[in-house]
């Protein structure tokens, strides 16, 4: 009896039809092969940032470096335009301090002429304090200062951006309010000497008070924090800065004359070099 063929295995049709062909094999090829590349740049391009930021600044690098400050200091400064509130309550402010402190001391002009430093710096630190104080609170309540994170882009470029943008606004309440204080306090203080010691002043006070603006603003009594934090830090500035102007009024030829001045450009280089190296490090906490 001869034996009947076997039937052919259920699966056996299915088996041969799933195995691949010639064609869909050099199909799936380059699919692989993109996918294999697609797996490679993953990896770079979540590491663009870090590879940006161990870039070296030359040629092409220092000016794709002044690039993102110059873009994030004019995006600052037209976000400040829109929003006049800030400029108009520091205007106000350093105009109420002028009146409060004409109307309570009644003095002779030579005696206002020695207090005119104090004054002056006492006025120009609680005005900045108000603007440090939205320097970072602003983004971090909208969400965009996470964006500004994750962008590829040098975190000390952040900083300076944010230090070019008070220093701006510092520089407006100056330019209103060196004016009224020379005429109320029979002083010069428009004289060069003393305008490049309020702009060296200036500088290293938003290079603290950015630092520290951007630590208070990761909590919720930044209000409070920030005075908290930045007063022992500011004190031996303040003191710098009010006695070289004290002594350039009182009639130094130069401001490098001046002891204090050296101790003002001391503590400005420190604070703003000390702040670049500790910025990327605060922000990522």
């Amino acid at each position: 009896m001869n034996a009947e063929p076997a039937p052919p295995a259920a699966g056996g049709g299915r088996a041969r039809r799933t195995s691949p062909t010639h064609g869909e094999a050099q199909e799936a090829a380059p699919g692989a092969a993109s996918g294999g590349r697609a797996q490679q740049a993953a990896p770079e391009a979540a590491s663009g940032g870090r590879a940006l930021l161990a870039a070296p600044l030359h040629g092409s690098g220092v000016r794709t470096y002044l690039g993102q400050v110059a873009a994030l200091v004019a995006k600052d400064l037209r976000l400040e335009s829109r929003r006049r509130e800030t400029i108009a309550g520091v205007l106000a402010f350093v105009l109420l301090v002028l009146t409060l402190f004409l109307f309570a001391l009644d003095l002779a002009p030579g005696e206002a002429r020695r207090l005119a430093p104090g004054v002056l710096w006492i006025t120009l630190l609680f005005a900045g304090l108000l603007a440090l104080g939205r320097t970072f609170a602003v983004e971090r309540d909208q969400g965009t200062l996470d964006g500004l994170l994750l962008a590829p882009l040098d975190r000390s470029a952040l900083y300076l951006a944010k230090v070019a943008t008070s220093v701006a606004f510092m520089g407006l309440v100056e330019i209103v309010a060196l004016p009224i204080f020379a005429a109320v306090f029979d002083a010069p203080l428009l004289a060069p000497g003393v305008l490049l010691t309020v702009a060296l002043g200036t500088v290293g006070f938003a290079a603290a008070g950015t630092l520290f603006g951007a630590l208070a603003a990761q909590t919720r009594a930044r209000d409070v924090l920030l005075p908290l934090l930045l007063f022992p830090l500011l004190a031996p500035l303040l003191v710098a800065a009010a006695r070289a102007t004290d002594d350039l009024l009182a009639g130094a030829a130069t401001p490098t004359s001046a002891p204090w001045w050296e101790l003002l450009v001391g503590l400005t280089v420190l604070f703003l070099g000390a702040a670049v190296l500790l910025f990327d490090t605060l922000v990522e906490e």
